[in-house]
Protein backbone atom coordinates (compact mmCIF):
# COMPACT_ATOMS: atom_id res chain seq x y z
CA UNK A 1 0.00 0.00 0.00
CA UNK A 2 1.51 3.11 -1.14
CA UNK A 3 1.89 6.12 2.21
CA UNK A 4 -0.42 8.59 2.23
CA UNK A 5 0.37 11.87 0.50
CA UNK A 6 1.67 14.70 1.76
CA UNK A 7 -0.14 16.52 -0.88
CA UNK A 8 -3.75 17.59 0.47
CA UNK A 9 -6.98 20.24 -0.06
CA UNK A 10 -8.12 22.54 2.54
CA UNK A 11 -11.91 23.77 2.38
CA UNK A 12 -11.64 27.11 3.76
CA UNK A 13 -13.32 30.70 4.26
CA UNK A 14 -11.39 33.78 2.68
CA UNK A 15 -12.48 37.08 4.91
CA UNK A 16 -11.84 41.09 3.86
CA UNK A 17 -12.33 43.92 6.20
CA UNK A 18 -11.50 47.52 4.95
CA UNK A 19 -10.80 49.65 7.82
CA UNK A 20 -9.93 52.83 5.32
CA UNK A 21 -10.87 55.23 3.60
CA UNK A 22 -14.56 53.56 3.36
CA UNK A 23 -15.50 50.76 5.76
CA UNK A 24 -16.69 47.50 3.75
CA UNK A 25 -16.24 43.62 4.22
CA UNK A 26 -17.03 40.09 2.88
CA UNK A 27 -16.73 36.78 3.25
CA UNK A 28 -16.63 34.15 0.50
CA UNK A 29 -16.24 29.80 0.40
CA UNK A 30 -13.30 28.35 -1.42
CA UNK A 31 -10.76 25.17 -1.17
CA UNK A 32 -7.14 25.09 -2.20
CA UNK A 33 -4.91 23.29 -2.96
CA UNK A 34 -1.72 21.74 -0.90
CA UNK A 35 0.68 20.05 -3.35
CA UNK A 36 4.32 18.55 -2.30
CA UNK A 37 6.17 19.63 -5.33
CA UNK A 38 7.99 16.35 -4.99
CA UNK A 39 4.57 14.48 -5.48
CA UNK A 40 3.82 15.63 -8.92
CA UNK A 41 4.16 12.77 -10.89
CA UNK A 42 2.49 10.72 -8.73
CA UNK A 43 -0.38 13.17 -8.28
CA UNK A 44 -1.06 12.96 -12.23
CA UNK A 45 -0.71 9.57 -12.57
CA UNK A 46 -3.28 8.40 -9.52
CA UNK A 47 -5.76 11.22 -9.87
CA UNK A 48 -8.40 11.06 -12.89
CA UNK A 49 -9.56 14.79 -11.68
CA UNK A 50 -5.99 16.72 -11.20
CA UNK A 51 -3.28 16.35 -14.10
CA UNK A 52 -0.03 17.93 -14.05
CA UNK A 53 0.79 20.13 -16.68
CA UNK A 54 -1.60 18.92 -18.72
CA UNK A 55 -5.31 19.56 -19.46
CA UNK A 56 -7.83 18.20 -17.33
CA UNK A 57 -11.06 19.64 -14.68
CA UNK A 58 -8.76 20.52 -12.42
CA UNK A 59 -4.87 21.08 -14.14
CA UNK A 60 -1.63 22.32 -12.22
CA UNK A 61 1.15 24.06 -14.51
CA UNK A 62 4.37 24.23 -13.23
CA UNK A 63 4.88 27.27 -15.65
CA UNK A 64 1.86 28.88 -14.28
CA UNK A 65 4.29 30.11 -10.97
CA UNK A 66 7.44 31.90 -10.69
CA UNK A 67 9.35 32.16 -13.67
CA UNK A 68 13.06 32.46 -13.66
CA UNK A 69 14.14 30.27 -16.71
CA UNK A 70 14.26 27.00 -15.18
CA UNK A 71 12.65 24.10 -16.56
CA UNK A 72 11.11 22.71 -13.84
CA UNK A 73 9.20 24.93 -10.55
CA UNK A 74 10.91 23.45 -8.02
CA UNK A 75 14.41 24.88 -9.86
CA UNK A 76 12.50 27.95 -10.07
CA UNK A 77 12.40 28.30 -6.34
CA UNK A 78 15.81 27.39 -5.80
CA UNK A 79 16.65 30.47 -8.25
CA UNK A 80 14.64 32.58 -6.72
CA UNK A 81 15.63 31.94 -3.34
CA UNK A 82 19.00 31.91 -4.33
CA UNK A 83 18.80 35.11 -5.62
CA UNK A 84 17.68 36.59 -2.53
CA UNK A 85 20.62 35.64 -0.23
CA UNK A 86 18.77 32.21 0.69
CA UNK A 87 22.01 29.80 0.20
CA UNK A 88 20.85 27.21 2.43
CA UNK A 89 19.70 23.24 0.59
CA UNK A 90 16.39 23.18 0.10
CA UNK A 91 14.13 19.83 0.93
CA UNK A 92 10.51 19.51 0.53
CA UNK A 93 8.27 22.27 -0.83
CA UNK A 94 4.56 22.75 -0.22
CA UNK A 95 2.77 24.98 -2.07
CA UNK A 96 -0.66 25.99 -1.11
CA UNK A 97 -2.84 27.15 -4.83
CA UNK A 98 -5.43 26.87 -6.80
CA UNK A 99 -4.91 24.98 -9.87
CA UNK A 100 -6.49 25.84 -13.27
CA UNK A 101 -9.99 24.91 -12.99
CA UNK A 102 -11.97 23.63 -16.65
CA UNK A 103 -9.02 25.50 -18.34
CA UNK A 104 -9.32 28.96 -16.34
CA UNK A 105 -6.81 30.48 -14.35
CA UNK A 106 -7.03 33.20 -11.40
CA UNK A 107 -4.63 32.85 -8.51
CA UNK A 108 -4.78 35.63 -5.33
CA UNK A 109 -2.45 33.64 -3.20
CA UNK A 110 -0.30 31.05 -3.63
CA UNK A 111 2.40 29.82 -1.12
CA UNK A 112 5.52 28.13 -1.30
CA UNK A 113 6.64 26.60 2.31
CA UNK A 114 10.53 25.41 2.05
CA UNK A 115 11.77 22.93 4.71
CA UNK A 116 14.98 22.24 4.47
CA UNK A 117 16.89 18.50 4.02
CA UNK A 118 16.38 17.85 7.42
CA UNK A 119 12.49 18.15 7.33
CA UNK A 120 12.74 21.62 9.24
CA UNK A 121 10.83 24.82 8.36
CA UNK A 122 12.94 26.79 6.30
CA UNK A 123 11.60 29.87 4.62
CA UNK A 124 8.11 30.48 2.99
CA UNK A 125 7.35 32.33 -0.14
CA UNK A 126 3.99 34.17 -0.97
CA UNK A 127 2.69 34.78 -4.37
CA UNK A 128 0.48 37.07 -4.87
CA UNK A 129 -1.45 37.47 -8.05
CA UNK A 130 -4.12 39.86 -9.23
CA UNK A 131 -6.39 39.80 -12.34
CA UNK A 132 -4.32 41.46 -15.02
CA UNK A 133 -2.78 37.87 -14.79
CA UNK A 134 0.38 39.40 -12.91
CA UNK A 135 1.88 37.67 -9.80
CA UNK A 136 4.50 38.93 -7.56
CA UNK A 137 6.77 36.82 -5.20
CA UNK A 138 7.78 38.09 -1.55
CA UNK A 139 10.01 36.23 0.46
CA UNK A 140 8.36 35.52 4.20
CA UNK A 141 11.50 35.02 6.85
CA UNK A 142 10.46 32.29 9.69
CA UNK A 143 10.46 33.66 13.08
CA UNK A 144 11.77 32.59 16.28
CA UNK A 145 8.28 31.66 17.46
CA UNK A 146 7.53 29.69 14.73
CA UNK A 147 5.62 31.99 12.19
CA UNK A 148 6.56 32.66 9.31
CA UNK A 149 6.34 36.52 9.20
CA UNK A 150 7.54 40.14 7.64
CA UNK A 151 6.34 43.58 6.57
CA UNK A 152 7.26 44.57 3.13
CA UNK A 153 6.34 47.50 0.86
CA UNK A 154 3.60 45.80 -1.76
CA UNK A 155 4.78 47.94 -5.18
CA UNK A 156 2.29 45.69 -6.77
CA UNK A 157 -1.29 46.48 -8.35
CA UNK A 158 -3.44 44.58 -6.48
CA UNK A 159 -6.56 46.59 -5.43
CA UNK A 160 -7.56 49.64 -7.50
CA UNK A 161 -8.53 51.35 -4.54
CA UNK A 162 -5.30 50.78 -2.22
CA UNK A 163 -2.14 52.60 -2.91
CA UNK A 164 0.83 50.93 -4.44
CA UNK A 165 3.15 51.62 -1.93
CA UNK A 166 1.47 50.65 1.13
CA UNK A 167 2.67 47.34 2.95
CA UNK A 168 1.70 44.30 3.12
CA UNK A 169 1.87 42.37 6.24
CA UNK A 170 1.90 38.29 6.05
CA UNK A 171 1.28 36.25 8.91
CA UNK A 172 1.33 32.28 8.98
CA UNK A 173 1.94 29.20 10.14
CA UNK A 174 2.97 26.00 8.61
CA UNK A 175 -0.43 24.19 7.73
CA UNK A 176 -1.44 21.30 9.47
CA UNK A 177 -5.13 20.16 10.21
CA UNK A 178 -6.16 23.71 10.23
CA UNK A 179 -4.54 26.43 7.78
CA UNK A 180 -4.24 29.89 9.00
CA UNK A 181 -3.18 33.13 6.31
CA UNK A 182 -3.25 36.66 7.69
CA UNK A 183 -2.21 39.00 5.12
CA UNK A 184 -2.85 42.96 6.06
CA UNK A 185 -2.04 46.07 4.18
CA UNK A 186 -0.90 49.42 6.42
CA UNK A 187 -0.32 52.66 5.83
CA UNK A 188 2.56 53.36 8.59
CA UNK A 189 1.15 52.19 11.42
CA UNK A 190 -2.29 52.25 10.56
CA UNK A 191 -4.00 49.30 9.38
CA UNK A 192 -6.48 49.57 5.99
CA UNK A 193 -7.32 46.17 5.59
CA UNK A 194 -7.45 42.60 6.78
CA UNK A 195 -7.16 39.37 4.66
CA UNK A 196 -7.53 36.24 6.31
CA UNK A 197 -7.94 32.73 5.12
CA UNK A 198 -8.78 29.83 7.06
CA UNK A 199 -9.65 26.47 6.45
CA UNK A 200 -10.05 22.63 7.71
CA UNK A 201 -7.91 19.81 5.96
CA UNK A 202 -9.53 17.36 3.62
CA UNK A 203 -7.84 14.23 1.57
CA UNK A 204 -6.89 14.90 -2.16
CA UNK A 205 -8.62 12.22 -3.84
CA UNK A 206 -10.83 11.84 -7.31
CA UNK A 207 -13.95 11.52 -4.43
CA UNK A 208 -13.36 14.77 -2.36
CA UNK A 209 -12.50 16.60 -5.54
CA UNK A 210 -15.72 15.53 -7.15
CA UNK A 211 -17.66 16.55 -4.39
CA UNK A 212 -15.67 20.12 -4.04
CA UNK A 213 -16.30 20.51 -7.78
CA UNK A 214 -20.38 20.19 -6.97
CA UNK A 215 -20.04 21.92 -3.90
CA UNK A 216 -18.38 25.21 -5.34
CA UNK A 217 -18.84 24.49 -9.43
CA UNK A 218 -16.80 26.81 -11.50
CA UNK A 219 -14.71 28.15 -8.41
CA UNK A 220 -12.06 30.72 -9.92
CA UNK A 221 -14.79 31.98 -11.85
CA UNK A 222 -17.10 32.68 -9.06
CA UNK A 223 -14.03 34.38 -7.24
CA UNK A 224 -12.81 36.83 -9.73
CA UNK A 225 -16.55 37.30 -10.40
CA UNK A 226 -17.23 38.27 -6.74
CA UNK A 227 -14.01 40.45 -7.01
CA UNK A 228 -15.43 42.44 -9.52
CA UNK A 229 -18.73 42.84 -7.78
CA UNK A 230 -17.34 43.71 -4.64
CA UNK A 231 -15.04 46.47 -6.47
CA UNK A 232 -18.24 47.67 -7.88
CA UNK A 233 -19.99 47.91 -4.17
CA UNK A 234 -16.56 49.66 -2.91
CA UNK A 235 -16.82 52.01 -5.81
CA UNK A 236 -20.19 52.94 -5.04
CA UNK A 237 -19.34 54.05 -1.41
CA UNK A 238 -17.40 56.68 -3.01
CA UNK A 239 -13.68 54.84 -3.70
CA UNK A 240 -12.12 56.31 -6.39
CA UNK A 241 -10.67 53.63 -8.49
CA UNK A 242 -6.51 53.91 -9.60
CA UNK A 243 -5.91 52.92 -12.99
CA UNK A 244 -3.43 50.17 -13.62
CA UNK A 245 -1.18 51.93 -16.19
CA UNK A 246 -0.97 54.52 -13.48
CA UNK A 247 2.72 54.94 -11.53
CA UNK A 248 4.16 52.20 -13.46
CA UNK A 249 7.27 53.26 -11.73
CA UNK A 250 5.16 51.48 -8.30
CA UNK A 251 5.05 48.11 -9.86
CA UNK A 252 8.05 46.28 -9.15
CA UNK A 253 9.68 42.81 -9.69
CA UNK A 254 6.30 41.99 -11.72
CA UNK A 255 6.38 38.21 -13.26
CA UNK A 256 4.61 38.00 -16.64
CA UNK A 257 4.02 42.20 -16.90
CA UNK A 258 0.46 43.56 -18.19
CA UNK A 259 1.04 45.67 -21.66
CA UNK A 260 0.55 48.46 -19.25
CA UNK A 261 4.18 47.74 -17.74
CA UNK A 262 5.77 47.43 -21.18
CA UNK A 263 7.56 50.28 -21.76
CA UNK A 264 9.22 49.97 -18.06
CA UNK A 265 11.04 47.24 -18.01
CA UNK A 266 12.10 47.33 -14.58
CA UNK A 267 9.13 46.38 -13.54
CA UNK A 268 9.95 42.90 -14.81
CA UNK A 269 11.16 39.90 -12.67
CA UNK A 270 14.29 38.02 -12.44
CA UNK A 271 16.05 40.25 -10.17
CA UNK A 272 16.78 40.52 -6.13
CA UNK A 273 13.89 41.21 -4.13
CA UNK A 274 13.26 45.39 -4.56
CA UNK A 275 15.94 47.11 -2.52
CA UNK A 276 13.73 49.09 -1.06
CA UNK A 277 11.43 46.40 0.65
CA UNK A 278 11.95 45.75 4.33
CA UNK A 279 11.29 42.00 5.87
CA UNK A 280 11.16 42.79 9.48
CA UNK A 281 9.57 40.92 12.74
CA UNK A 282 6.28 42.54 13.48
Amino acid sequence: MPPPLHSCLYECMVFHRRLAPKKHEFLYRVFYFLIDLDELPELSSSLRLLKVNAPGLYSFHEDDHISHGAPSLRENIHRYLAENGITNPVGKILLLTLPRIAGYLFNPISIYYCHDTEGSPLIAVAEVGNTFGEWKPYLVPLQEDGTFRCRVIKHFYVSPFSDLDLEFEFRFHLPGERLQVFIDDYRGAERELISVLTGERVPLNDRNLLHFSLKYPFLTLQVILGIHWQALLIWRKGLKARRKELEPELQKGIHRPHKSLANHPSSCAHSAQDTDSKNHQS
